[in-house]
């Protein structure tokens, strides 16, 4: 098997593309580790850390999206974005709307166990 020669332009592209997996990987690490060792290595108020960590989970995502799926702002990027943001509704709509009915069945099941 021969490997062709990549160019100046190529090859600096590549090392861009590495550059940005590896900022997306220690992102990413920094985002999983934070919360992990504040829950098992802290006493801090338990409302409290479910807002860090539920922060720590939305900035991870978009770190996914921008370093990992190469999802910007860009106009030619725009298409992903919508089709992503599309997906979300939807998967926002079934699980809300599976929330919503558990519960009030819940309630309608067992109305004196409710808090």
């Amino acid at each position: 098997m021969s490997y062709r020669q990549l160019s100046q332009e190529e090859r600096q592209e590549l090392g861009r593309e590495q550059r940005s997996y590896l900022w997306g990987l220690g992102l990413s690490l920094l985002l999983t580790l934070l919360p992990f060792g504040l829950a098992a290595f802290t006493d801090m108020a338990h409302l409290t850390l479910w807002w860090i960590i539920g922060a720590c989970a939305l900035v991870q995502i978009v770190v996914h999206l921008r370093f990992f799926l190469h999802i910007t702002l860009a106009r030619n990027k725009r298409e992903d974005l919508q089709l992503i943001l599309f997906t979300v509704l939807i998967l926002t709509l079934l699980c809300g709307g599976t929330l919503w009915i558990l519960f009030d069945l819940y309630q309608r099941m067992m109305p004196n166990m409710m808090p």
